[in-house]
């Protein structure tokens, strides 16, 4: 006779296994229907838009790098579209404050009773997505407006704490060739950005095709494929995703290899690197693997889903020295370059 304790626990774990091999379809399924979706509107840029929604999964922010006139706000605006959340813009500039992003208190008169009181009126800020535009070109202090959102999903404004709605996503943009009146972000900044995100230009033909579409009457309609609870739920699938250990080892080996001072760091990286990436992209690289194993239907993360979210976490974690930058030596040459060097098995 069977044990009607252990019939129990088999019998409730199997319909939690079938929730989560639906839940898992169901996502595979939504990334085909978005990238179908925002390919009415956008031409080519899929690995742009494959990094969009692993940090989107994963809860995480990205950074875009990239020269004017890629698109990048219509591909951020259609992502809001195609996944029916509220987006909102701010053009960063030098006059820019942090009361312009977060909001400010104003006075208001009740008309009833004549009574003066003050109300807070909430700013862009309080969108699911928001696209920071040309980030460096607004002072540290404005900049940093952004952190506690990033970081805390709540905005403190006049002493009161305001909750922000999730999801929250960031999305900001640099210019690479003018820095000419540019802040450059601070390190604990940049650390707030899961991926760093580079935008190149166009191939031949996929640059025609824009042309074509963008100096004729075509208009392309995206449909809504996802809502904001939908988002919600996958970010919670993707935190429950099991993570061998190999697999942690290797994305804790990838991030340590980075730093200088370091026992294990290789002879380039103590010439070439001034500070390295910190514990935060160890937990990036470890996010992303989850969040791209179940975009593509495996139910378990593994070596090369690290491997593949390599570049985007660290290029931006990594500080070359000044030995790099008189040899010509990038900080995506430096990862690229550790990916062909640490071991992915111990």
């Amino acid at each position: 006779m069977s044990d009607p304790g252990q019939s129990k626990s088999t019998t409730t774990q199997e319909p939690a296994q079938h929730d989560d091999v639906r839940a898992v379809e169901e996502v595979v399924a939504a990334r085909e229907a978005i990238f179908r979706e925002i390919g009415k509107v956008i031409v080519g840029q899929e690995e742009v838009i494959e990094q969009m929604l692993v940090a989107l999964f994963s809860r995480g922010h990205c950074l875009f790098v990239g020269v004017p006139g890629l698109a990048k706000t219509l591909l951020v605006r259609t992502l809001a579209q195609v996944l029916d959340l509220k987006f909102s813009r701010i053009q960063f500039t030098p006059d820019l404050m942090p009361s312009d992003i977060t909001g400010t208190d104003i006075i208001q008169e009740d008309p009833s009773s004549g009574r003066r009181e003050y109300r807070f009126i909430e700013g862009p800020i309080f969108a699911n997505i928001l696209l920071a535009d040309e980030i460096n070109r607004t002072p540290p202090k404005t900049q940093s407006a952004l952190l506690q959102a990033m970081q805390e999903q709540q905005v403190t404004a006049a002493g009161r704490t305001y909750q922000l709605d999730p999801p929250f996503f960031v999305l900001a943009t640099q210019n690479p060739i003018e820095q000419e009146g540019t802040y450059p972000l601070p390190e604990a900044q940049l650390d707030r950005f899961m991926f760093s995100v580079y935008l190149d230009y166009p191939a031949e033909r996929q640059e025609m095709q824009i042309v074509a579409e963008t100096t004729s009457h075509y208009a392309g309609n995206p449909q809504k494929v996802l809502n904001g609870e939908d988002v919600v739920r996958i970010a919670g699938l993707v935190r429950g995703v099991p993570v061998a250990e190999h697999v942690l080892s290797y994305a804790v080996r990838l991030a340590r290899a980075t730093r200088p001072t370091e026992q294990s760091a290789p002879d380039f990286v103590r010439e070439w690197v001034t500070w390295g990436a910190g514990p935060r992209a160890s937990q990036y690289l470890t996010l992303a693997a989850k969040a791209c194993a179940v975009m593509h239907g495996r139910y378990a993360a593994s070596r090369e889903d690290v491997r593949a979210a390599a570049l985007p976490v660290l290029r931006h974690r990594v500080i070359p020295s000044f030995a790099a930058e008189a040899e010509g030596v990038s900080s995506a040459d430096i990862v690229l370059r550790l990916l062909e060097t640490v071991p992915m098995e111990t």
